[in-house]
């Protein structure tokens, strides 16, 4: 295990900031590893002032276990390896220290001074909302590279200048390629959620990042879980590292209640629509995209305001829902695993899987969306008969001791665990995104077709007079086409290919062929295909292919030409495939073949 492979040392406690040795840090280890404070504050850690004044303004005066343990390493310089349930405040525990080490300095263009990689982009948003203020208060620039969003704006942010980026792998790795961002002035690393990054596969990437970062710059890791899949990391780019684990990596929190609903297959449906339906924010977790669509669908069908987010939407779509659900107004979020980690809501109350998770780990960091911070939560597992025993070792490996109850839709048991009630039944109309209004001179590229519908021109000119001005030379209120094109010439456009000098112009070098222009005229001689023109001229000889006699001599693709005339009322043989009397009046000989009778062309 990566514990026993890396030293773990004790917490330091003296600041190595303060020079009299009068910050004191308070620690009592308790008996499973995990790290208590007593009466420790943020000013007892050696944060610059103004870090400490932009913590008072935002109520943050009173540290979290982790931060309280990791913070005086990482201001010392030391490589920082830290262990904290999702919750617990890892987010500050680095960003304050990157911070605090970036306060002196300043960002050259395309060349940050500070990295924190995240694995998805909802965590990314997350760390850049809670980083920036503090930033700010230091007169540091914070940005963020993820995917889903603004390529260009991204690179234009780093052009200006960057003192702490927040990425995800992949983006950040489009960037380097492209030139948009290097990398080699990077002096402080933080790596957030890292069990994870091995299990999406970004250990190849997050690899290849670390190897353009300046080699002698401080590595902090931070995670809920470190696992063997972490200890590559660990090994290759922390050195010397300091280990706090503050937390056990089975669940612990004490204001978290589990259970185990046991359903059947028949009223599953029933029962997660009743807890959906309830008051207060919930949040329920299903393994793929298609089953969060139906599922928010049928929610809203009933009554209940619920929102859909998966890896599937655009990240627009995705912040909109995020946003609602932590605004209020949509008090029930459908999700997969993309938001069990990384996704911060206060007065989540319920957890609900409705489809179990894949492994111990997926259920504590679905779990961990509640109780946090202190908050008291509920978790519930939907399972039916068949799924019980596998979820059972489940939550043992887990370390959860999920309380089991046997319930149907409207029970007593259902209602005390979660406060479930009956929808209203009627169904939620979803308002529409609100339509940005097209910029200033982008009118006519946006809604060019319907502007030219409704004022016969284009923005920017007069409206057309007629069609007839095209074709005559002019076009958009008299301007001249003059300085432009010769309407004398032959112009093969839509505007002048039917007008009158097309027809009768002068015949190109080396003579005309015999009838007129491929067009009007012929190919050969005597008209277009032996015949003239197949609009105004004769048809072929012998008619046209299929009205009257055959294009070829001596029948019909190599046989005997037909006896009663075209190919819709004769016959490839001999007579016709059925009697037919035709109108009054004989047909012409060069019908159109549009019209059976040959009465008239069309």
């Amino acid at each position: 295990m990566l514990d026993s492979a890396v030293p773990t040392t004790a917490l330091t406690t003296n600041d190595p900031a303060d020079e009299a040795g009068e910050r004191k840090l308070r620690h009592r280890q308790s008996g499973k590893g995990r790290f208590e404070t007593s009466e420790v504050t943020f000013a007892d850690l050696g944060l610059p002032r103004p870090l400490l004044r932009a913590l008072a303004d935002a109520g943050i005066d009173q540290p979290f276990p982790i931060q309280a343990a990791t913070i005086p390493d990482a201001l010392a310089g030391r490589d920082v390896l830290g262990r904290a349930q999702t919750g617990s405040g890892k987010t500050l525990a680095f960003g304050l220290a990157l911070l605090a080490r970036l306060a002196d300095g300043e960002a050259k263009p395309l060349r940050p001074r500070a990295l924190v990689l995240v694995p998805t982009r909802e965590l990314a948003l997350q760390v850049s909302d809670a980083l920036t203020p503090l930033a700010r208060s230091l007169g540091l620039w914070c940005r963020t590279a993820v995917g889903g969003m603004s390529f260009p704006r991204q690179a234009e942010a780093l052009r200006r200048g960057v003192d702490l980026l927040i990425a995800t792998p992949g983006r950040l790795s489009d960037h380097v390629r492209q030139g948009t961002c290097v990398l080699d002035s990077v002096s402080f690393s933080a790596i957030d959620e890292a069990d994870q990054m091995a299990d999406m596969g970004f250990l190849p990437q997050v690899r290849e990042i670390l190897d353009l970062t300046n080699r002698d710059g401080q590595v902090l890791l931070f995670s809920a879980t470190l696992d063997g899949d972490v200890d590559q990391l660990v090994r290759r780019y922390l050195n010397d590292p300091v280990t706090h684990s503050v937390d056990s990596s089975t669940a612990s929190v004490s204001t978290m209640e589990h259970h185990m609903l046991v359903v059947s297959k028949q009223d599953k449906a029933d029962v997660i629509t009743e807890m959906a339906a309830r008051d207060g924010r919930t949040i329920m977790f299903v393994r793929t995209k298609h089953h969060v669509d139906r599922l928010a669908d049928k929610l809203r069908s009933v009554g209940v305001r619920a929102g859909a987010l998966h890896g599937g939407k655009t990240q627009g779509a995705r912040n909109r829902v995020l946003s609602q659900f932590r605004d209020g107004d949509m008090p029930v979020l459908v999700a997969t695993d993309v938001a069990a980690r990384g996704i911060h809501v206060d007065g989540v109350s319920l957890v609900v899987h409705v489809d179990p998770p894949a492994d111990p780990k997926d259920y504590l960091h679905r779990a961990g969306r509640t109780a946090r911070a202190g908050e008291a939560g509920t978790v519930v597992t939907v399972v039916t008969h068949d799924q019980r025993r596998g979820v059972v070792r489940l939550t043992d490996k887990a370390g959860v001791k999920p309380e089991h109850t046997k319930v149907r839709p409207g029970d007593a048991d259902l209602i005390r665990i979660t406060g479930a009630r009956v929808p209203s039944g009627e169904p939620v109309v979803e308002k529409a995104p609100p339509v940005r209004a097209p910029r200033s001179g982008h009118t006519a590229r946006r809604t060019g077709g319907e502007f030219r519908r409704r004022t016969g021109g284009s923005e920017g000119r007069g409206p057309r007079e007629s069609r007839a001005t095209s074709r005559g030379g002019e076009r958009n209120e008299g301007h001249p086409r003059d300085d432009r094109r010769d309407p004398s010439r032959d112009h093969r456009t839509r505007d002048f290919r039917d007008s009158a000098p097309s027809r009768d112009r002068a015949p190109r070098e080396g003579g005309p062929r015999e009838g007129g222009n491929r067009e009007y005229g012929s190919r050969d001689n005597g008209g277009y295909r032996a015949g003239g023109n197949t609009r105004d001229g004769a048809p072929r000889t012998g008619g046209f292919r299929g009205e009257g006699a055959p294009a070829r001599d001596g029948g019909f693709r190599g046989r005997a030409p037909r006896e009663g005339g075209n190919r819709e009322y004769g016959s490839r043989d001999a007579g016709p495939r059925r009697e037919f009397t035709p109108r009054e009046g004989a047909p012409r000989a060069n019908a159109s073949r549009g019209w059976r009778d040959g009465d008239r062309n069309r």
